[in-house]
């Protein structure tokens, strides 16, 4: 008799996975440097049926941290076309969160914004996460827009 296979099971399909986790397709799979990329065109306002010579009225700084994807060669190679487009990216120091804005917005999403953090479906956290984050930006274009005025002159 010959041993059981160890063998991984078959792979499922992104649309397998999707509908297994209650998400879009598009909301499945590896957060590669495509996605990346595919990203920073879109948060940079470009659309999709833009010239290729396309550019951003007002400059954009994105600002990285060093996950293996933001440096790789891809984004590398498409950092031109960006900067072309007036899109800028802009590197941390390696194992620094203390210099990333961002840290302390998730620490107070994960710690105050969201209660629950056991869910039976994927899109159930997914929802509860994107409910949280945007309570969050309420809170800070709140604090800014009081901090805005208050620094206004008095009329």
């Amino acid at each position: 008799m010959l041993p059981k296979s160890r063998a991984k099971q078959p792979r499922t399909t992104p649309q397998e996975r999707a509908a297994a986790h209650g998400l879009r397709v598009e909301e499945v799979g590896p957060i590669d440097a495509q996605r990346l990329v595919a990203f920073l065109w879109q948060i940079a306002g470009r659309p999709a049926a833009a010239a290729p010579d396309w550019k951003r009225a007002r400059p954009l700084l994105i600002a990285l941290d060093n996950y293996a994807v933001h440096p790789g060669q891809t984004v590398t190679a498409v950092r031109p076309l960006l900067a072309a487009a007036n899109v800028h990216l802009l590197y941390l120091a390696r194992y620094c969160p203390e210099q990333s804005d961002i840290e302390p917005v998730w620490n107070d999403v994960k710690q105050h914004q969201l209660p629950i953090r056991s869910f039976e479906r994927v899109a159930d956290l997914k929802a509860a996460v994107d409910e949280a984050l945007a309570r969050k930006a309420q809170q800070l274009r709140q604090t800014h827009d009081n901090s805005t005025n208050s620094q206004r002159p008095a009329a």
